[in-house]
């Protein structure tokens, strides 16, 4: 069973059209960093890159995050089949990377849970900067140019520290859990150098009022990381700072700007909740709808057992938690 070096995977990777950013080399060696084995197999012109977490007893739980569209072959599944039996695992969830839903193919059942947030507001970067601010919402493009009227201002920023302290203060406020600084540190590290991420902050007197680390890759911007703080909120310093990184992003090429994240529900119900829910992902739809984005929900997760038993165990684990 042939693996592909880290040096075989980039260069597979630059050959394709639009990859996925979590099919990325860069971010297999994130998440190596970080208690993941990494494990990347080629088939003829298929491949993909498979996270694998270990657990008690030699065991594991392998995850392929959006392979490429098409490229789980016959001839792909073998490989895949004998790189997750080696590492001895229950089973192999699959992400695919569309926003349509699909029967399973054979040896595949679909997941009751998923890694990523399935669903998304994607904004288009097509046309100029006139027409995009044009599909926002009044509200948002009036908030946009409030923030530079009232003296904000967004740059490139490298205090991975500083950034950080964002994060915890953000996350303690929203109730949702944060990276270490060395978890963030080596993000930057990993893709900066490659022109793929930036972190901007927006600032008031030179004083930090939101960051946000943004990736790039392809057709595709990624809006993973955010923070703010209570302070000067009146100057609206987040949506500049949004805006800043969507022209970020389509300077790289970029037609496409990923929100990441909003609640699992349809339009209609977050239309009809968003003004009183809070809790959450519900402030966070607030804030992002504004952004006259596609909502979008990604294919549901898929799950190939090779353990059955302990497989319903986690699924029983997973029911309890």
């Amino acid at each position: 069973m042939p693996t592909a070096s880290l040096s075989e995977w980039k260069n597979f990777l630059a050959q394709q059209p639009n990859p996925h950013l979590l099919q990325t080399a860069e971010w297999g060696e994130l998440k190596r960093a970080f208690g993941w084995q990494t494990g990347r197999v080629l088939a003829g012109e298929a491949g993909v890159q498979i996270l694998f977490r270990p657990l008690p007893l030699g065991f594991s739980l392998a995850y392929l995050p959006k392979p490429l569209p098409g490229s789980l072959t016959p001839a792909l599944w073998q490989e895949i089949d004998a790189l997750c039996r080696q590492k001895r695992a229950v089973f192999l969830k699959v992400e695919p990377d569309s926003w349509q839903s699909a029967p399973p193919p054979t040896g595949m059942r679909i997941s009751p849970h998923n890694i990523q947030p399935p669903r998304t507001i994607t904004v288009s970067l097509q046309g100029g900067e006139d027409e995009i601010l044009g599909r926002m919402k009044q509200k948002c493009r009036y908030n946009v140019r409030l923030a530079e009227k009232k003296e904000v201002t967004v740059r490139p920023w490298q205090d991975l520290a500083g950034f950080h302290r964002l994060m915890q203060i953000t996350g303690g406020r929203d109730g949702f859990g944060v990276h270490s600084l060395a978890y963030y540190q080596k993000a930057y590290d990993l893709f900066h150098p490659t022109g793929m991420a930036e972190i901007l902050v927006a600032e008031y007197a030179a004083q930090p009022l939101a960051a946000l680390m943004v990736f790039a890759l392809g057709k595709r911007a990624y809006y993973l990381y955010g923070a703010s703080t209570d302070e000067e909120r009146n100057r609206m310093p987040a949506y500049l700072l949004q805006w800043r990184a969507m022209q970020w992003a389509k300077q790289r090429g970029c037609t496409e700007y990923d929100l990441w994240g909003v609640p699992d529900e349809d339009e209609a119900t977050l239309e009809a909740g968003f003004e009183t829910r809070s809790d959450g992902l519900w402030g966070v739809y607030r804030f992002k709808r504004g952004f006259g984005g596609q909502l979008q929900r990604a294919a549901q997760a898929q799950d190939r057992v090779y353990i059955a038993p302990l497989y319903w165990a986690y699924l029983m684990w997973m029911k309890r938690k």
